[in-house]
């Protein structure tokens, strides 16, 4: 077997046909044609494409390159290891190009990446294979015993599917005494046997000869095919048939129905009789021309037996024989030319197809396919296009190559999925088209980073709650898809450092969900803002950030608490209360706070219980004790209140305090009991007792009663003996966040108390607590008397 390679066509430059922005289709400087004989067996070298193009070692299986023949079929294919070119089946010559020589099977070597095509061809070359063959096994030739010598009498030829030199090249006739063979050439080439008469014939010496007729082909060794040729003598006939044309030509359009009248032949004889009747038939025809025409005998008539068509055979040519009774013919040529019909739509031919492109890629090959349309002149001139308002352009390349590639970048969150329509027009009469659909999926590249549905959120969790209980939730979304578009949620650094963010709360990375991790006290830690992160799954990995601002809602789990008066079993702290006091004079003031906030902080205070009930009473929102009414001599002198500070929360808590109130005559200082008093409860009148006892004693001495009591109180602010206790008064006003500017209960500035601590025990405690009203018979009448009023309206006194 020989394999040939030769170089067809060179071009002087190389043509750049732009096809992508940045891609370039480059048509080779040479086309290159590859030939193999027919019949050669599948997987056969044919050509090392890597070598004749130029390209790198694997360069080929890199850049997936490939074979596009037309109509798809694919007669070479690449070695799956060295990329060789072989050949992919068995080729029959004849099939696939009948008598056309040369053979040459056009295709294309498409390379990706960049993308690239290189024109190339395949020859294929005959072999002989068929030997010749007539297409009738007895030749019926009648002379005239009268023919001279060196008539010639052309006989029919025969038929061998082979071309070139592997075609009939010669005929021989069986040795004979009449007759010698010459073997001429018609004008399409083909040649025919020609008898021509050496010696007169006489038809009562030998009416008839019988020879063989061997057609010889070229091969090596040659194949022959023959036939029987019996030649009749005739008697004398002076006229033979004569054509009144000796070449017809005629038009036919294809695809004229079967038994259309094609042409009409003539012929006439001079002679009269059985000798001037003519019969007309086919002569060296070809098997292509039996099959598609028939002839009248009678009247000449060529009609179709079949339906012709243009793109398989354009035309024909035949000999019409007119023979007349005795036995001598005329001959003419009929030309048929077979005109084209638009009866072929335009063909497309797919040779790379990306249903799937990524989005973001501008100047993307979304298609690359071949058109063709069989029909000649307009009937085979195309047209190309697509749907407009689409995002694909089509940009034509060379031998009606198309290269579809899309206009810029697309957005598949945009839109998803193309439906895109090819439609090929041919520019016949009338107009056929072909449509071919094909469905372009955009897929995701991770360009969009999650995001949330708030820049902030802010979630609200009562304090006290139970571990691990869910708070609330953020969430946020991505364009993208598949994997791009998980979203994973995560805890960033907390903004303050000093917030344990890591005991605090926790989020399930899954859906956003917020867990708070241990109970919240709302007096410890009211709010605290942290920063949650969403970021997807893709590469690379996108991500955003939210503010997340958690409230602690307080819960009403603290009682109110008294500051003063403070309670103590062991020394119980007493108001002192003169008797000339009148109604809505200030006893005492209670005071009390709450560790909760907003409504469950809100005080309120009420007298539970007293030993004398309309004598006090207290003033709802601020603990005011004041006297209800004027006193009198036959009020008890010593009275026990129990005050109850009660919230506002839900429900309430309430805490109370004793105080005790002793009313005298003049005096405006505390009482206070000796320490030998402070045990003995069971005896309470036993300090009045001493008291009185004192004061007898001191009238019968003003002076020294004056001294005594001054160097007592100079005693006590300086902290005098331990027996007696030390008394002390803090210097400015209580906190500020004691302070109740809207009346709630807690420590007003207008106020300062003494502290008092007992000297007995040693522990330092609070002993007793209480406003300086200084002037309390001067100044603080007037104040008493302006608060009278207030207090008996408040608590419903006349």
């Amino acid at each position: 077997m020989e394999m040939v390679q030769t170089k067809v066509h060179h071009k002087k430059r190389q043509v750049v046909i732009f096809i992508i922005l940045i891609l370039l289709w480059e048509a080779g400087s040479e086309s290159i044609q590859y030939s193999i004989l027919e019949e050669t067996e599948s997987g056969t070298f044919v050509a090392n494409l890597t070598k004749d193009l130029g390209l790198r070692m694997g360069e080929l299986a890199a850049r997936a390159a490939r074979v596009v023949f037309k109509g798809n079929r694919q007669y070479l294919q690449f070695d799956p290891e060295t990329y060789d070119l072989l050949l992919n089946e068995k080729l029959d010559r004849e099939e696939l190009c009948g008598s056309t020589e040369p053979c040459v099977l056009p295709f294309q070597v498409l390379l990706e990446n960049p993308l690239q095509f290189f024109q190339a061809a395949l020859l294929i070359r005959d072999v002989n294979d068929h030997a010749p063959e007539f297409l009738e096994n007895e030749i019926l030739l009648k002379i005239s015993e009268s023919s001279h010598t060196g008539t010639a009498f052309p006989l029919k030829i025969a038929q061998d599917l082979d071309v070139g030199s592997n075609t009939v090249q010669n005929y021989t006739i069986s040795t004979n005494f009449h007759f010698h063979l010459f073997t001429r050439n018609r004008s399409d080439g083909r040649k025919y046997p020609e008898l021509v008469l050496d010696k007169e014939l006489d038809r009562e010496e030998q009416p008839e000869l019988r020879l063989t007729l061997t057609a010889l082909d070229g091969g090596s060794p040659p194949k022959t095919g023959t036939s029987q040729v019996l030649i009749m003598v005739l008697d004398i006939n002076d006229n033979a048939p004569e054509f009144a044309r000796q070449l017809y030509e005629v038009q036919v359009p294809e695809n004229s129905p079967i038994g259309s009248l094609v042409i009409t032949v003539s012929a006439r004889d001079l002679d009269a009789g059985t000798y001037g009747e003519l019969s007309y038939s086919f002569f060296q025809s070809s098997n292509q021309v039996i099959q598609a025409f028939e002839v009248n005998t009678v009247t000449g008539d060529i009609r179709l037996k079949k339906m012709l068509d243009f793109e398989e055979i354009r035309s024909y040519r035949m000999e019409i024989e007119a023979s007349d009774g005795g036995g001598l013919s005329g001959k003419c040529t009929v030309a048929i030319e077979v005109t084209d019909v638009n009866d072929n739509a335009p063909e497309l031919t797919m040779s790379l197809l990306m249903n799937d492109i990524p989005e973001n890629t501008p100047d993307t090959v979304v298609a690359i396919f071949g058109i063709s349309d069989p029909d000649a002149g307009d009937n085979g001139k195309m047209m190309c296009y697509i749907q407009d308002h689409l995002p694909f352009l089509l940009k034509i390349t060379v031998e009606n190559f198309y290269t579809l590639v899309t206009e810029g970048a697309l957005d598949r969150e945009s839109r998803a999925e193309y439906n895109i329509t090819i439609t090929v027009t041919d520019m016949g009469t009338p107009r056929l088209k072909t449509e071919h659909n094909i469905t372009v999926l955009v897929s995701d590249v991770n360009d969009n980073a999650p995001a949330f549905t708030q820049t902030s959120y802010t979630l609200s969790v009562r304090e006290n709650n139970s571990p691990a209980l869910h708070i609330g939730s953020v969430r946020a979304t991505d364009r993208d898809a598949g994997a791009n578009a998980q979203v994973t949620y995560s805890l960033l650094p907390p903004l303050d450092a000093h917030v344990p963010l890591a005991s605090l709360v926790s989020i399930n990375p899954d859906n956003g969900h917020l867990f708070a991790l241990r109970s919240l006290d709302y007096e410890a830690l009211r709010a605290f803002e942290f920063r949650v992160g969403a970021a997807d799954r893709g590469s690379p990995a996108l991500s955003s950030q939210a503010l997340v601002r958690v409230l602690v809602a307080d819960d009403n789990d603290n009682a109110p608490f008294v500051l003063y008066p403070l309670q103590n079993a062991s020394a119980p702290c007493t108001e002192l209360v003169p008797r000339a006091a009148e109604a809505g004079y200030l006893v005492t003031k209670v005071v009390a706070v709450d560790g909760d906030s907003g409504q469950n902080a809100w005080l309120s205070y009420q007298l539970l219980k007293a030993t004398e009930p309309g004598l006090f009473g207290v003033w709802a929102h601020n603990g005011e004790v004041r006297t209800a009414r004027l006193l009198s001599e036959r009020d008890a002198a010593k009275h026990r209140l129990v005050v109850l500070v009660k919230d506002n929360g839900e429900p309430p808590l309430s805490a109370s305090v004793t105080l005790h109130v002793l009313l005298v005559d003049g005096f405006s200082q505390p009482y206070l009991p000796a320490p030998e008093a402070e045990a003995a409860d069971a005896a309470p009148a036993a300090p009045l007792t001493v008291y009185l006892v004192v004061s007898l004693a001191s009238v019968s001495s003003l002076f020294l009663f004056s001294v005594l009591v001054f160097v007592a109180v100079r005693l006590c602010r300086r902290g005098g003996a331990a027996s007696v206790g030390r008394c002390s008064v803090p210097e400015g006003p209580f906190p500020g966040h004691l302070v109740d500017v809207s009346g709630t209960g807690t420590l007003s500035q207008s106020y300062q108390y003494e502290v008092c601590l007992t000297g007995g025990s040693g522990t330092r405690e609070f002993k007793c607590l209480k406003p300086l009203v200084p002037n309390i018979m001067g100044e603080g009448v007037g104040t008493d008397t302006e608060d009278n009023s207030n207090f008996r309206n408040h608590f419903g006194f006349n």
